[in-house]
């Protein structure tokens, strides 16, 4: 196994950061390695806004509800960006431009390109000895975090990320069995098969809650689905992404 499998084999999602922030050549290192990310056509259609200011932090904290938005060393929000592009063209051209750039495809290569350079960050950051935590919540109040970046058309805001030197060590959380995730040749429809794994992990991951170091609790991975499932959330994102240009085709 080589450093670089260690490196991504040991990640596990740290809340908690010493008061040590990250120095400009650190960040300019990581964001220029996630950029060498592949990107979908050239389009590169992302941008990775650093949050310095305290008062911007507090008001993102107030959306997420997590402490570790304002305490860490540096927070990012990436965000899916075609506007860049579409300032390139002429006001003629980007008429013509429009129904390509408002297309779910299109919105799909900007979400995608966006989490691949996230990706790249998280490897990055923690080959450096940094830890990470990705920030989903920032979308509870989409609209608000809109507000806040002052962020114009064809760009939306995906996710957060926390960033800094860890001040806890948790345990490592398992993940579902290969066999689950990789199929060949064709997805593998063979519900019984698929199902005695899941139950085998779910016994698994009962065992990593009762026994790991803090939060104990008794939990199986498909009682947390069916309850996150079953209660519908954030759903003013899809008049949100509509609104702001994207996948209205």
């Amino acid at each position: 196994m080589n450093d670089t499998i260690k490196v991504i084999s040991n990640h596990r999602s740290i809340r908690k950061f010493k008061k040590e922030p990250l120095t400009t050549d650190q960040i300019h290192t990581i964001i220029g390695a996630a950029q060498q990310a592949s990107t979908s056509s050239y389009v590169m259609a992302y941008t990775v806004i650093g949050i310095t200011d305290e008062t911007v932090k507090a008001k993102l904290k107030e959306v997420s509800g997590q402490e570790y938005v304002e305490e860490n060393g540096h927070f990012f929000v990436f965000c899916a960006d075609l506007n860049r592009i579409y300032q390139q063209a002429s006001a003629e051209e980007q008429k013509a431009m429009q129904e390509s750039l408002e297309s779910t495809e299109q919105f799909l290569v900007s979400t995608i390109d966006t989490a691949l350079v996230a990706q790249n960050t998280v490897i990055a950051a923690e080959s450096m000895g940094l830890a990470t935590c990705y920030i989903g919540s920032l979308r509870n109040n989409i609209n608000r975090v809109n507000d806040i970046l002052e962020l114009p058309d064809y760009v939306v805001p995906l996710f957060g990320m926390a960033v800094g030197y860890p001040d806890e060590n948790p345990d490592r959380k398992p993940r579902l069995p290969i066999e689950v995730v990789y199929h060949e040749n064709k997805y593998n429809k063979d519900r019984q098969f698929q199902q005695k794994l899941i139950d085998s992990f779910n016994e698994e991951l009962k065992m990593y809650y009762q026994t790991r170091s803090k939060n104990t609790r008794t939990d199986t991975w498909s009682e947390q689905m069916v309850r996150k499932y079953k209660k519908a959330i954030r759903m003013d994102v899809t008049t949100f992404i509509k609104n702001k240009k994207l996948n209205k085709r």
